[in-house]
């Protein structure tokens, strides 16, 4: 089993390491309009990190077209890097998920997904960076 090291930085730190979008969906547990987040029309190889800490969470291998406007995907790339949290805002139950490393709102996974798993990981452009393969 992988022991997860937290990151804890001040909400000034935080501000200082993101842009002002990127600090609002990751730290602020924002939500960017759909169809204009970074990545959500990706189509390169490559891994998605998270924005704030630079921890591998999905490969574009498990990435999908959900319609949605979002970067979707059926599987983080283990099972530790991301965590669940109940989500109770704007009058609806639904399962946030955050960075394990750093506590980072990433988005939201729901039951409405591909095979195998049948999740949608509906995360944020803002809170991921793609890095491709092989750079």
């Amino acid at each position: 089993m992988n022991r997860i090291t937290k990151i804890h930085r001040t909400d000034a730190e935080w501000q200082a390491r993101l842009t002002p979008d990127q600090y609002r969906v990751a730290r602020k547990q924002g939500t960017e309009p759909a169809f204009t987040g970074p990545n959500w029309d990706q189509k390169a190889r490559g891994t998605y990190m998270c924005v704030c800490c630079g921890t591998p969470l999905f490969s574009s291998e498990t990435k999908f077209d959900s319609g949605t406007g979002w970067p979707s995907f059926y599987a983080p790339v283990a099972g530790d890097v991301v965590e669940d949290h109940e989500d109770r805002s704007h009058m609806m139950l639904r399962t946030e998920v955050r960075c394990s490393t750093c506590e980072a709102h990433l988005g939201h996974v729901f039951n409405d997904g591909p095979r195998p798993t049948g999740l949608r990981y509906c995360m944020n452009g803002h809170a991921l960076h793609f890095e491709p393969e092989g750079a």
